[in-house]
């Protein structure tokens, strides 16, 4: 998709009053960086949220490409499950939790709203779930993303995790939990719902795979039940 194309859509969303829209991981290419500076440049209400890894080169980029959005977000992530720990990063959980800590202090210097991910958080022990998501909130995070990266749960095992996060993250700040589910089993709309039932407070939504953005919607229109 084109730089004119994602605009395009960012303004289409702006219309419908989304709180926040992610422009792009402006690391990965020109192309994506340049997305993210135009969006950047013309939204005016929603926050513009910019994906990196929790590495200096990642965050700077993100940072730099957002350098004009009247307000901004970074949108650090890691992988967490054993297998892409091991498989992908090659790095141990204690290196994992070094990085993500660090990569949430150094985007908390350039803004206060910090957003950080697990990915491949359904696959991950919960163990080391709950010790890495209340370092990164005493790190200065302030929203904590569970993705379903691979597609893999389901509505009530999704709905466990949120409740127990809930109850063991023993950060002191305050924080939003926040959803992001796959749809490999036809279940990403179930499990967003679940997990929102079960106290997450912000949900990820991406129009089209081929946007490489998402937006939010912040789910309080139905008050009696969400």
């Amino acid at each position: 998709m084109s730089v004119e194309e994602k605009l395009a859509i960012a303004r289409a969303l702006e219309r419908l009053k989304v709180d926040i829209i992610e422009a792009g991981f402006p690391v990965s290419s020109p192309a994506q960086f340049e997305a993210v500076r135009v969006i950047s440049n013309e939204i005016e209400n929603a926050i513009i949220a910019s994906l990196c890894r929790t590495v200096p080169k990642d965050i700077e980029a993100a940072a730099e490409s957002m350098k004009n959005a009247r307000r901004m977000r970074i949108h650090t992530f890691i992988a967490t499950s054993p297998i892409h720990m091991e498989y992908k990063l090659k790095k141990k959980p204690d290196e994992v939790l070094k990085m993500a800590i660090s990569g949430v202090e150094m985007a908390r210097q350039i803004t206060d709203d910090v957003e950080f991910s697990c990915e491949d958080a359904t696959r991950s022990d919960w163990g080391f779930l709950t010790e890495l998501l209340s370092a990164v909130v005493e790190a200065g995070a302030r929203t904590l993303n569970i993705p379903d990266t691979v597609g893999y749960t389901v509505p009530h095992e999704y709905a466990a995790l949120m409740k127990h996060l809930r109850q063991n993250i023993t950060a002191k700040q305050d924080y939003i939990l926040s959803v992001h589910c796959h749809n490999d089993l036809g279940l990403a709309v179930a499990n967003s719902l679940a997990a929102v039932a079960a106290g997450a407070r912000q949900v990820w939504s991406a129009p089209s795979t081929e946007l490489a953005s998402g937006l939010v919607m912040r789910p309080w229109r139905r008050s009696s039940w969400l």
